[in-house]
């Protein structure tokens, strides 16, 4: 029987270049908290600069903590390699899926949902879709799923399911292919870039837009801050930490000053384009 929820969506705004909704493979592994030195701690600020500490039960902390692959390339969801090789310092050992989903926003959005995940906080992952409705994972163990019908996502009644990250990966698949950059914003609050924390996330609304996300930050005596962005892209592929264009050879740390623009390899952001989430 259909639940009598009706979501209007402006498909071609949110998806791009995105399928309409498959699944994350859900045989892949979860992304993990680890003390390994293969771990975004393990990346050295530059000399003088000391890592905040942030809480244990933190959002900032559960970043900071997420598995490096050993690899440093970059793989597409078709499992070839990304054609631009020079954005990335390293590569966070999660998975991308088999289809081409997993991208900018998305990837902000799987963090963020893997952290929650994790805490248990099950009822605090869920994201809006295009027309002011809530994809909720609490509600999708409850058994409600969606499908596209003509222009309007439809919730229909499903088998309710335990939580489990093979349920988790198959609710982001339509998160995924529903939400996007045009979306993410109402997750979120806007935030003076000189209160950043880890976590937080620099975007560019709309379609054409990007997103990544600040996953670490040092600071030295004199209180100047240094931060570390990670990124997915277009098509989808492997989160990874950027390189720093002003210094692409040496450290990806970015420098927290009165700049107004923001340079990564692959897009340029603006000062008042920080947010934290809600």
């Amino acid at each position: 029987m259909k639940l009598i929820i009706y979501c209007t969506i402006t498909v071609c705004c949110l998806l791009g270049c995105k399928q309409v909704p498959s699944p994350v493979s859900a045989t892949t592994v979860p992304a993990s908290v680890s003390s390994n030195p293969r771990s975004v701690s393990a990346i050295a600020p530059p000399p003088g600069y000391i890592r905040n500490a942030p809480p244990v039960a933190g959002f900032g902390f559960y970043l900071t903590h997420l598995e490096l692959k050993n690899s440093n390339t970059v793989f597409l969801f078709n499992g070839a390699p990304k054609s631009n090789q020079q954005a990335q310092y390293a590569v966070l050992d999660i998975s991308v899926g088999d289809k081409d989903l997993q991208q900018c926003a998305d990837a902000v959005m799987r963090l963020r949902a893997e952290y929650l995940f994790a805490a248990k906080r099950f009822e605090q992952i869920r994201f809006q879709s295009g027309d002011g409705c809530w994809i909720s994972y609490s509600d999708w163990m409850k058994g409600t799923r969606y499908r596209l019908s003509g222009r309007k996502l439809v919730a229909v009644r499903g088998k309710p399911v335990a939580p489990a990250h093979s349920s988790l990966l198959q609710y982001l698949g339509i998160v995924f292919a529903y939400c996007g950059t045009a979306t993410l914003p109402a997750s979120l609050y806007k935030k003076q870039i000189a209160d950043m924390q880890p976590g937080d996330v620099l975007l560019k609304p709309g379609a054409p837009g990007h997103a990544v996300i600040v996953m670490d930050m040092a600071q030295n005596e004199k209180k100047e801050k240094i931060y570390l962005l990670a990124q997915s892209y277009m098509p989808a592929q492997d989160i990874h930490i950027l390189k720093n264009p002003s210094r692409p050879h040496s450290s990806p740390w970015y420098t927290l000053n009165d700049s107004h623009r923001i340079p990564t390899p692959e897009w340029t952001f603006y000062s008042n384009q920080l947010y934290g989430w809600k």
